[in-house]
């Protein structure tokens, strides 16, 4: 089992390659870290519509709002929408094992530096709890959220 799930993540970060956000992904099967420059590059160049759930390790409701965000994306018809965790506390083959959590996981990223500085560039009103959950769009506008998002933002996100 755990072989076949590290051959469809392998196929999943390879297909992702082509898209022309290709340049915040890394190779096949590998964490990309996430620094206190990173959010701020996503949010300028990175793919359009988007989801990224913030998780730790330990986040025992994280797989479950991961998996109703990806079912609101398979609902979505037309392109694929990139589907991202970020593990907050960590990263490498350690990251990658969380990720069995998250099917339909398009791209792990794991943090990397000062946690709390990190935080605060994604959002400074963000109290640490998880899953944090950030849509967005395709025209870029952002919804945030403290646990799964509802139904109707799915809808509005993806609409």
């Amino acid at each position: 089992m755990n072989s076949l799930f590290k051959i469809l993540l392998t196929l999943l970060l390879a297909l992702s390659g082509s898209a022309p956000w290709a340049q915040t992904t890394a190779a096949p099967g590998a964490v990309v870290d996430f620094d206190e420059s990173t959010w701020a590059t996503l949010l300028q160049s990175g793919p359009r519509p988007a989801a990224y759930l913030f998780t730790t390790s330990y986040c025992s409701t994280c797989p479950e709002a991961f998996a109703k965000v990806q079912a609101g994306a398979a609902a979505h018809k037309g392109q694929a929408v990139p589907l991202s965790v970020v593990m907050m506390d960590v990263g490498g083959n350690q990251a990658l094992r969380h990720a069995v959590h998250f099917q339909g996981l398009t791209q792990m990223y794991a943090f990397d530096g000062f946690e709390a500085a990190i935080r605060q560039s994604v959002d400074p009103h963000w109290p640490n709890v998880t899953p944090y959950v950030v849509l967005i769009d395709k025209k870029g506008r952002l919804q945030k959220f403290i646990g799964p998002p509802t139904p109707k933002a799915l809808r509005a996100w993806l609409g």
